[in-house]
């Protein structure tokens, strides 16, 4: 792995973890193409993941820091006996809501390997779902629910959508925000939401493939793997500008229509030259 791979592979994993078009997928078809191995591409992968992380911490850190400080606050009223759900504020609403979503996660970890191993024809399929999913979110208008009016079924939706971005070929981000929107959640809301509920599950994926590494033989270029880390986070900071820029002015169908040629390419490429 060079650090010129290092940095091609971070910038697609900076733009298309946070634009709605599947950074696993992307990162599946660079891989599949260069021929790189799959172990020295999970690694990178991890440290990617790990740059986008902080991407979403520095775009999102006022909300993140409220988040972290009403919860504190909200354990200290169940210890207290004063905890109650039809006073919570939206900061408290949005935890928990945020927590439902995860919970929903948890069990299809456990079967990763299920999602993961995709063949290229299930790539393109994966592909034009998330085509399809955001060219009917593209067209929702006047929704209105904020932070303080997420609802549990609100979040069981949103999380079960975020569980099929699991497949390479369906993006989180744009799965989570399609979710969000068919539930009414307004545009800022439902980006927000999408990005900090990705915090958790992206941390969890990286410690998730980092177990399966451990006791494995891996050669590891540091500087490639620290480059990379760096563009990945720079990248994902102007891709959260770009998505919240597009989401406003109503051209969020663009992604509809990139991932669904990128799905008609997929076919492409496994008809002509895959083995």
């Amino acid at each position: 792995m060079s650090i010129i791979d290092a940095i091609v592979q971070a910038i697609i994993q900076g733009l298309t973890e946070f634009l709605p078009v599947s950074s696993s997928g992307h990162i599946k078809l660079y891989q599949e193409i260069s021929g790189q191995s799959v172990e020295e591409g999970t690694f990178l992968l991890v440290i990617l993941h790990l740059g986008t992380l902080v991407a979403v911490c520095i775009a999102f850190w006022d909300t993140i820091w409220a988040l972290i400080k009403e919860f504190f606050a909200m354990v200290g009223d169940i210890f207290k006996g004063k905890f109650k759900w039809s006073t919570m504020n939206p900061e408290r609403r949005m935890i928990i809501m945020l927590m439902i979503s995860l919970v929903l996660l948890v069990p299809f970890y456990l079967i990763k390997d299920v999602f993961e191993n995709v063949t290229l024809p299930i790539l393109g399929c994966c592909f034009l779902f998330t085509s399809i999913e955001l060219f009917f979110a593209s067209r929702i208008r006047n929704s209105k629910k904020t932070a303080g009016d997420i609802t549990v079924p609100d979040a069981v939706v949103i999380g079960l959508f975020q569980c099929a971005a699991l497949f390479p070929g369906v993006s989180r981000s744009g799965s989570t925000i399609s979710g969000g929107l068919f539930r009414g959640l307004d545009k800022e809301t439902a980006v927000r939401y999408s990005f900090v509920l990705g915090i958790p599950a992206i941390l969890g994926g990286c410690l998730s493939e980092l177990m399966d590494l451990m006791g494995g033989k891996l050669e590891v270029n540091v500087p490639a793997a620290a480059v990379g880390f760096v563009v990945a986070a720079v990248v994902g900071v102007l891709a959260i500008n770009l998505v919240k820029w597009l989401i406003r002015s109503d051209n969020f169908i663009v992604f509809s229509i990139y991932t669904f040629l990128v799905s008609i390419g997929t076919f492409v490429y496994w008809l002509a030259f895959a083995k």
